[in-house]
């Protein structure tokens, strides 16, 4: 079993890759037709929600760079 990977990309989608499902909101399996790696909109443009159809290109920016969230409160 591999490590899950999930990548933010700049301008673009959330990768994930590795050994994981995605689930609807009330617990039903997507069925990814074997693929270990797909890409998860977050610009909210897919026609194909939760995964990532190109749309974003040229209408959303963001520039994914990693920062240290703040303790977890207790």
């Amino acid at each position: 079993m591999s490590k899950t990977r999930l990548t933010v990309n700049s301008n673009g989608s959330l990768k994930v890759e590795g050994d994981f499902e995605i689930v609807d909101k009330n617990g039903n399996t997507y069925d990814l037709g074997g693929r270990t790696l797909v890409s998860i909109c977050r610009c909210g443009l897919s026609k194909n929600k939760p995964f990532c159809d190109g749309s974003h290109k040229g209408n959303f920016e963001d520039e994914a760079v990693a920062f240290d969230l703040p303790p977890k409160k207790v």
